[in-house]
């Protein structure tokens, strides 16, 4: 089984300022994974990135990694509420 959250974790510390903010916590749902990606308040914009390719890229990286292995894994972003 391949490590989702450290490639999700890998990714986003390659995108964000403050690399020690990235939080990933992986959570099994039945028949696929879903990763939960935290970042600082400061660098979610650069995360999402403009019209939401950053995020729409780190999903599909994540989501054909999970492909090779026959599993669904998703990204999820969470908010620091």
């Amino acid at each position: 089984m391949t490590d989702y959250a450290d490639l999700t974790r890998f990714i986003a510390e390659r995108v964000v300022g403050e690399k020690d903010a990235v939080s990933v916590e992986l959570q099994p749902r039945g028949r696929s994974t879903i990763v939960r990606l935290q970042v600082s308040d400061a660098d979610m914009g650069k995360v999402i990135g403009k019209n939401g390719r950053n995020i729409e890229a780190i999903r599909a990286v994540v989501r054909a990694a999970g492909l090779r292995h026959h599993e669904r894994v998703q990204v999820e972003l969470k908010d620091h509420k």
